[in-house]
């Protein structure tokens, strides 16, 4: 076992342009103690001061992707910090982040964790898993970032079904409701991820990030025209869309700098 293989907090790699944050407490299906929510924000910090990293994946060890938080934990004092919505604040830091992400869904998601992975851009998911959102069965009322998250991503009707009714929801049911971007056999999981990863690494870092936070925004019904605007004229003077146009017209392989 390597040291990145070991149990404790979520562990970073970073190989070229791709970054990935591994959870790594197999045994208890990855669920997340307060130090790994620690852990998560100092990793998501420190990637999105990179301006080199293009593409982030999010991933677990072992059968399951996540458990979602140590109910055990609910109600006890943070030894780390005092942020009462630490778990909120740390799935919102990932869906902030400006470079594209993906959830790569080794196995079940639970909980908090469908906000997770939820809040990355894109989800391929193994054959088999099962998602289930059990809060009602709880008696507890989801944190509103992660109930605004499902409806601008899912839709109303597919929010409530997860929320209200508390149930699992099987592979197939997660692909038609959007939930899902592909599902795969285990073997070919991570060459559906690479895959994925490369076409994102091929666009443009500019365009490719402006317009994540466009579209976002967009969902959101938070968008600002002039902003977005902006966004277009930043692209428009770039470096890469000269770039772009010129490999076009030559015939090869755009080299973006992001800038």
């Amino acid at each position: 076992m390597t040291a990145d293989e070991e149990p404790g907090p979520p562990g970073l790699s970073i190989a070229g342009a791709r970054a990935t944050i591994t959870l790594r407490r197999p045994a208890h299906r990855n669920r997340l103690h307060r130090e790994d929510l620690h852990a998560l924000q100092s990793h998501l910090r420190r990637i999105a001061a990179d301006d080199a990293l293009r593409v982030l994946v999010l991933t677990g060890q072992g059968p399951a992707f996540c458990a979602g938080f140590h109910l055990g934990q609910l109600g006890q004092p943070d030894a780390a910090g005092t942020d009462p919505q630490l778990f909120e604040h740390t799935v919102d830091a990932l869906a902030a982040l400006a470079l594209p992400t993906v959830a790569r869904l080794n196995g079940g998601i639970h909980g908090g964790a469908t906000d997770l992975a939820l809040a990355c851009d894109f989800r391929i998911g193994v054959a088999g898993l099962t998602l289930r959102m059990p809060a009602a069965r709880l008696g507890l009322h989801y944190y509103p970032g992660g109930l605004q998250r499902a409806v601008a991503r899912l839709g109303l009707q597919a929010a409530k079904r997860l929320f209200l009714l508390a149930e699992p929801v099987d592979d197939a049911e997660l692909l038609r409701i959007g939930y899902l971007d592909a599902l795969v056999g285990p073997a070919q999981l991570d060459t559906a991820v690479d895959a994925l990863c490369a076409s994102l690494q091929a666009g443009a870092p500019l365009a490719l990030r402006g317009m994540k936070a466009s579209l976002d925004e967009l969902a959101q019904g938070g968008a600002d025209p002039a902003r977005l605007r902006e966004r277009v004229a930043r692209c428009a003077d770039s470096a890469d869309l000269r770039e772009g146009l010129a490999a076009l017209a030559e015939r090869r392989t755009p080299q973006f700098l992001g800038r």
